[in-house]
């Protein structure tokens, strides 16, 4: 079996994998991150406690020793529902997500977890929503942050066809949205196209700021730069984005992210 059998196998589960490892996967493995993005629904708030010392004391080592890291906690500051708790996974390849539930249950350490094998009438969490997104080309890689920000925020743009969604994620990369970023310090930390998750097509990414304030000073350096101004009006990317989403999320003590 070949490593594009391997994988879509691995992934028969998800609804269109083997069409997104086709069209997704790059030519050599390792070329661009993968991130899965969970968002956990909580029981109550003692429950929550419970569920974040096993993500720091298990299933954060756990992640790390099968290669699977860093890993990002972060708590909803402002956004819908704040009872979740988002955990952000970045994987190296399409197998790393295949595999990894088999993995950490063959890891000692987490498969005598008390929460691994909670039972039915006591479980730590009521389930948890994924996303798979690709990094893109011209960020192939997670970027965290060098000190410790307190903030971050995710956006989530959505479109209203495929050809659209695409035409976004160019203006990101060609037409150097993502230049413009970096030239008005904006503190970027991945930016991925949704591979299997759902409102598609679309795309996330993560920023990180010191505070609301800082947040709102570097936008609006941003929102006034000369080339931010000509590329916004290029009606090469006209109507390219239906809806945004956007949540500021506060880090975990323990976060990796």
């Amino acid at each position: 079996m070949n490593r594009r059998s391997f994988l879509a196998a691995g992934l028969a589960g998800v609804t269109g994998i083997n069409a997104v490892a086709a069209a997704s996967q790059p030519k050599g493995q390792g070329e661009r991150d993968y991130f899965e993005l969970r968002r956990y629904h909580l029981l109550n708030r003692a429950k929550a406690g419970v569920f974040e010392n096993f993500l720091r004391d298990v299933a954060i080592p756990a992640l790390n020793r099968i290669g699977i890291q860093p890993v990002g906690v972060f708590n909803v500051m402002y956004g819908p529902d704040q009872s979740t708790l988002y955990v952000l996974l970045v994987h190296k390849s399409l197998e790393s997500v295949a595999q990894a539930s088999a993995r950490l249950l063959a890891d000692a350490e987490f498969a005598k977890a008390d929460l691994v094998n909670a039972p039915l009438a006591e479980p730590g969490y009521v389930r948890y929503e994924s996303s798979l997104m690709a990094a893109f080309k011209d960020m192939p890689r997670l970027e965290a942050p060098q000190k410790k920000s307190r903030i971050f925020e995710l956006r989530t743009y959505e479109s209203h066809s495929i050809k659209a969604a695409k035409k976004k994620i160019e203006m990101f990369n060609e037409g150097g949205e993502i230049a413009i970023f970096r030239k008005t310090g904006l503190q970027v930390v991945f930016f991925g196209e949704t591979l299997v998750g759902s409102n598609q097509p679309n795309l996330t990414y993560m920023l990180a700021f010191d505070d609301l304030a800082h947040r709102d000073k570097q936008w609006s350096v941003f929102g006034s730069d000369p080339d931010w101004q000509k590329l916004r009006v290029d009606p090469a990317y006209k109507d390219t984005v239906s809806n945004v989403t956007d949540i500021i999320l506060r880090p975990s003590s323990y976060s990796q992210i």
